[in-house]
């Protein structure tokens, strides 16, 4: 038996500890003992469809209460999970659709686990040609124990938050989790006797399926988890909820914490719930804004939220989860830089003064796994020189499933290329500028989105979040680039024309070159991942 499964099941067994569902309406807690014997019964259904070892499982279905169970269901058959992206409120359905077939097709998915509310497309797919059940006929099935399993196997296939009509996913074996889940635990100071923990990311991203689902079921430890779909209904359940539980660690991407500073600001009134049992609010999945982790800690000030609890932190489905964590306790470090000698010279010299850009200091990495810089050619760099961020070690996947096939993800030394520009200060901590594929290069300067996005996010009238900067004329002698931001006066031609002029002016005060062109767009315009990402390539149509 793997140690993955062999854990996961002994400490079902032992532990005391729960999962909780179903806030903010009908809250239910299930017992990881009780979680384990619903497993038991829908790994008795798949096998009764005959789902064995080495298959793919691909699985469609938005509540924790389900997916918990139905996950280890199907890892007791020795198989694999690939968590379908769900629609959202700005999803194109029928892209949606084709998407979602791709995905099942990429995979050679044996059969797809359904459930609420998706059941509606359970006919669509069965008459596709698929083995389509669901969890609730899974559960009516008679229990059986578990296959044997090895570390090697896969048990997660991780769509890429940027998987479309060619989707690929990240294969996560057994030994891939226990080598992130202990790093990450030994990282955070996790104390299973006292820590409790509340999610509400998506069980579709690897941070909310593999880190905060899969990781508390593998140790049995506290876990209150709701959909998405909840928190953006109520931005306010989510502290509600931390203070129910006394809730000491959480996580989200930037974005979702700048949605809770303003609602803390505008809806919430000092002494309406208490913050102060949070240990570890987790902020990864995108870059780390500096000014929004500042804002954030002034607006939970009141309530109680200390700054040391704010912890920034980089990772990505390639490593299973988790690269590095600020340190437990310590808050965020701001790394200041001169922002001139950033984007001509490539290094990161520190500033106090003049044109200087602040950037986030996301730890070191953790146990298990290294890190390096190197340069156009290869070549490792020393502290503060800017290049691509490589990681290796025993959390790093071996590759991608896609449609042509198996795709190694590390070279013939182990080392894998992550994508992601940045650098290591003078104490090992590594600090993200961007994607290599997005900055801009413009008369010899790297010039970063995040930086114009950034900046047209201040002016008045524009959504937070809602700003993207678009590459234009990329790899020639004059690049350029645009500018498109959402705005709810984007029908009114008076508010248009002094949101494009004020975002300009930002632009151009931030990185010293102003923007080919500025779109004001009405809001939900501006595509994104399922897990509310940029999706920069894809707004090219929308400034051209």
């Amino acid at each position: 038996m793997s140690q993955f499964t062999e854990t996961m099941y002994a400490n079902a067994h032992r532990s005391s500890k729960g999962l909780n569902t179903g806030e903010p309406h009908s809250p239910v807690r299930h017992t990881w003992e009780e979680v384990h014997q619903r497993a038991r019964r829908i790994a008795g259904g798949l096998a009764a469809a005959g789902v064995g070892h080495g298959d793919a499982v691909a699985m469609l279905a938005g509540a924790p209460v389900e997916i918990a169970p139905a996950a280890q269901g199907v890892w007791m058959r020795g198989a694999s999970v690939t968590m379908v992206h769900q629609p959202t409120p700005r999803t194109d359905l029928i892209r949606w659709a084709d998407e979602t077939t791709s995905v099942i097709d990429m995979i050679s998915a044996s059969a797809v686990v359904i459930s609420d509310p998706f059941m509606a497309a359970a006919p669509l797919l069965s008459g596709m040609g698929m083995t389509v059940l669901s969890i609730a006929d899974l559960l009516t099935a008679e229990p059986i124990d578990p296959v044997d399993t090895c570390d090697d196997d896969i048990a997660l296939m991780q769509l890429t938050s940027g998987s479309t009509g060619s989707p690929k996913a990240v294969q996560i074996t057994h030994a891939n989790i226990v080598a992130n889940a202990d790093a990450m635990t030994a990282g955070c100071d996790f104390d299973i006797d006292t820590d409790v923990i509340v999610s509400w990311l998506p069980c579709f991203h690897d941070m909310g399926m593999t880190g905060y689902l899969t990781v508390p079921m593998y140790f049995g430890a506290e876990l209150v988890k709701i959909t998405p779909m909840d928190f953006l209904g109520d931005i306010l359940l989510w502290p509600r909820l931390i203070h129910k539980y006394r809730g000491t660690m959480t996580a989200a991407p930037n974005f979702a914490y700048n949605l809770l500073a303003r609602r803390l600001r505008r809806q919430a009134t000092p002494g309406e719930f208490d913050l102060s049992s949070l240990r570890w609010a987790l902020s990864g999945a995108e870059q780390v804004d500096p000014d929004d982790v500042e804002d954030l800690c002034a607006a939970g000030a009141p309530f109680g939220l200390r700054p040391e609890a704010v912890i920034p932190a980089y990772g990505m489905a390639e490593t299973t989860v988790a690269v590095s964590f600020s340190e437990c306790g310590g808050g965020m470090v701001v790394d200041e830089v001169d922002a001139d000698l950033l984007a001509v010279l490539h290094r990161a010299v520190p500033a106090a003064k003049g044109h200087t850009r602040r950037l986030v200091a996301l730890g070191r990495p953790l146990a298990g796994l290294e890190m390096r810089i190197v340069d156009e050619d290869g070549a490792a760099l020393q502290p503060r020189g800017v290049g691509v961020i490589e990681v290796r070690g025993q959390s790093v996947t071996r590759g991608y499933t896609t449609a042509a096939g198996f795709i190694a993800a590390q070279d013939d030394r182990g080392w894998y290329d992550t994508g992601d520009i940045g650098y290591l200060t003078e104490d090992g901590d590594v600090v993200v500028c961007g994607r290599l594929k997005d900055v801009i290069i413009m008369a010899g300067r790297n010039i970063f989105p995040a930086d114009i996005e950034r900046a047209a996010s201040r002016v008045e009238g524009v959504r937070p979040g809602c700003a993207v900067a678009v590459r234009l004329d990329a790899g020639r002698s004059r690049e350029s680039f645009a500018v498109a931001v959402e705005s709810k006066h984007f029908d009114d031609e008076v508010e248009v024309r002094r949101v494009e002029r004020q975002v300009a002016h930002e632009v151009f005060a931030e990185v010293d070159v102003r923007p080919r062109n500025v779109v004001v767009l009405e809001p939900g315009t501006i595509p994104k991942t399922p897990s509310g990402k940029l999706r920069r390539a894809h707004a090219l149509s929308l400034v051209s």
